[in-house]
């Protein structure tokens, strides 16, 4: 266990080679046992990764605690790139942030890729999605394993691409086609600026991307003069990725995929990579506070919006993709709090943190929306059913769980994560320089609201699906029952950790914050001082909003269709989406449309007419010529007499008769 380079290759290796092996082997060979390979490598992944974070563990602390470079395992397997001045090697680093987010990564995609094998049975494509499945489990591995800015790249865009084939999985659908496209396209966006970020980061610290040897320079030297910018185009590749404002577009519709995918997504793959590359890049951040202040207004707001416009969505699958919008917008609000080198460590711990308790609750609520999908003959729409949890028993129990514990009831995984994240941005608001202590103030006020707000729209989808009289749509038909074990099992185990893994991992042990506070170049964390009356009032914030749905939902149904028609407005500007799809469609798309058509009559009619003018002269000579050419052979020998004769009376002409 203690030979960590010797195994930390296999972590992302089993799930590539399963993704090979299906590819491969499944159309014909495994087909409806094709889900074998990616199940054994993920549990095999998330075995090794165990042990990984077994062995860092049990590293002795050594060194400064803003440096600790012994606190870590690097595995220089090969050179990728050697040309020139440029030399990328392959080389995997396993520390105490890498350890949490491979045991996380690889235990809920395991429970996934069970819950698929019930949820996707019979599909067409069925091998087809498993190997994307795994391809998918194999670029985040490799993204968090990454020793340098390159390597994460190149994983980077591995999850994207994933991402557009598991959403367009069922591509002969439009919508699930355009879904996917509009996700491709509009995460490319913020990989421009991450990608010219990493060519900054090259060309400012002697060429080199690794992330020991920049993080060092940058303690010795101190931050260059760019250096926010540079850390803006880094957070642009998060924008994209974690879906955040501007570039939050494409989530909400990502939900055409399967549940599974989305799952997938939302929880342990795709959207974590941002969060995740901004908290490895602390260093860099922390040294760069007009950096971080945009990074918690981007996330602030996003929160904000997020949460905003769940409360009036009808798609049940939708209302829980918003959630992970505004979720990650409290992540990136923590991230951007972290002002100081000591504070800087504990805004790290709240993050992260939140993205792991996160993780079990979001795969849980997402993993049971695709129970009641899968129930209700694909129907989604929660004006559609209701009464549920007379029907789906295991399913309603474990999405409440996964209710409580999103909405932030105390004592619950994500009452715990969600007071660490409000208590660091109550310490930055202390702490910044005083024309940012208020922003950093409002953005307090900003996330306590958003923690309300989460309550209401969380236990309003939870009481429109499961009480009330029991509706069943026409797509069910009379045979509406709860889904088989290799289905209801997986989300059983997310619920008892959706409840007990905060509490467990954190807030009595501490166990989460010193382990993660001895990443190498983030710095010690400080003893958590819990903050009891900030706990205490986003407690009853989050009660209050439970209290607030159940009334409007089921005390008085018809309490929220009488709002919704008093304030129309607001309704609608809510219901849909502050209308940012319609106004990107005018302010971008149909610009770049026109333009695109533009280029389209210029090639056609004024490049190819000049090309085209061009080769009509050699035609012109070509047509002056062609009577000639017209095959009788009397006219040839006219000719040649004609030519003969014409010859004969130079010649003679010339030297007289």
């Amino acid at each position: 266990m203690s030979n960590v380079p010797a195994y930390l290759w296999l972590i992302p290796f089993l799930p590539l080679a399963a993704a090979a092996l299906t590819a491969l082997f499944g159309p014909r060979v495994l087909r409806q046992q094709s889900h074998w390979p990616c199940i054994l490598a993920a549990a095999g992944s998330c075995v090794l990764s165990v042990f990984v974070l077994l062995a860092v563990r049990d590293l002795a602390p050594t060194g400064p605690a803003d440096h600790r470079a012994e606190e870590q395992y690097v595995a220089a397997y090969y050179t990728w790139i050697h040309a020139g001045f440029v030399d990328i090697g392959f080389t995997l680093r396993a520390d105490s942030l890498t350890a949490i987010m491979l045991v996380m990564v690889t235990f809920i995609g395991t429970l996934i890729a069970i819950y698929s094998a019930g949820y996707m049975h019979g599909e067409e494509g069925y091998p087809r999605y498993f190997a994307e499945v795994a391809l998918f489990l194999f670029s985040m591995t490799g993204l968090v394993l990454a020793d340098n800015y390159l390597l994460l790249y190149a994983f980077w865009e591995g999850v994207g691409l994933c991402s557009y084939l598991l959403i367009g999985f069922w591509f002969t659908k439009p919508s699930a086609a355009d879904a996917a496209r509009k996700a491709f396209l509009v995460t490319r966006l913020g990989d421009v600026g991450l990608f010219l970020g990493i060519l900054a980061l090259w060309v400012t610290f002697g060429h080199t991307l690794n992330y020991d040897d920049i993080f060092g320079q940058l303690q010795r030297s101190g931050p260059p003069a760019w250096l926010n910018g540079i850390c803006l185009l880094l957070f642009c590749g998060a924008v994209g990725k974690s879906a955040q404002f501007p570039l939050h577009v494409w989530l909400p519709d990502a939900m055409e995929g399967p549940s599974p995918v989305s799952a997938l997504i939302h929880a342990a793959t795709m959207v974590t990579a941002g969060v995740y590359l901004v908290a490895r890049s602390t260093p860099l951040f922390v040294q760069a506070p007009e950096a971080q202040l945009v990074v918690a207004v981007i996330g602030g707001f996003t929160a904000l919006l997020a949460a905003l416009i769940a409360l009036t969505q009808n798609d049940l699958k939708r209302v829980l993709a918003y959630s992970t919008i505004s979720q990650l917008g409290y992540m990136f609000l923590a991230l951007g709090s972290g002002l100081g080198s000591t504070l800087a460590s504990v805004a790290v711990v709240a993050a992260i943190f939140h993205l792991f308790t996160h993780a079990f609750f979001k795969a849980l609520l997402f993993l049971a929306a695709g129970s009641v999908m899968h129930a209700m003959g694909n129907v989604i729409d929660m004006r559609r059913f209701g009464g549920l949890r007379h029907v789906l028993r295991t399913t309603h129990w474990t999405f409440l769980c996964g209710a409580l514990a999103l909405a932030g009831v105390p004592f619950l995984s994500g009452f715990w994560s969600k007071d660490e994240i409000l208590a660091t941005t109550l310490e930055a608001s202390r702490q910044a320089w005083s024309p940012y202590q208020a922003i950093y103030l409002l953005l307090l006020l900003s996330g306590l609201l958003t923690a309300g707000l989460t309550a209401f729209y969380t236990f309003r989808a939870y009481f429109l699906t499961f009480w009330g009289e029991p509706r069943i749509p026409e797509e069910a038909g009379h045979h509406a029952h709860e889904a088989p074990p290799v289905m209801t099992v997986p989300l059983m185990i997310l619920a008892v950790a959706a409840l007990a893994i905060g509490a467990v991992v954190e807030p009595f042990t501490h166990w989460f914050s010193g382990f993660l506070g001895r990443t190498p170049f983030l710095g010690e964390v400080e003893e958590h001082r819990p903050v009891v009356l900030l706990a205490m009032v986003s407690g009853v914030i989050a009660l209050a909003g439970i209290a607030v749905a159940w009334w409007m939902y089921v005390r008085q149904p018809g309490t929220a269709a009488a709002l919704a028609q008093r304030f129309q407005g607001l309704y609608q500007l809510s219901l849909n989406r502050c209308y940012l799809d319609e106004l990107y469609d005018v302010f971008f798309l149909r610009p770049l449309a026109g333009l695109r058509e533009f280029c389209r009559i210029l090639d056609a009619y004024v490049v190819d007419g000049l090309v085209d003018l061009v080769g009509q002269i050699p035609r012109l000579f070509g047509a002056f010529f062609r009577p000639m050419q017209n095959g009788l052979v009397q006219f040839y020998a006219v000719a040649m007499m004609l030519g003969v004769t014409v010859f004969l009376v130079v010649i003679l002409f010339k030297y007289g008769w």
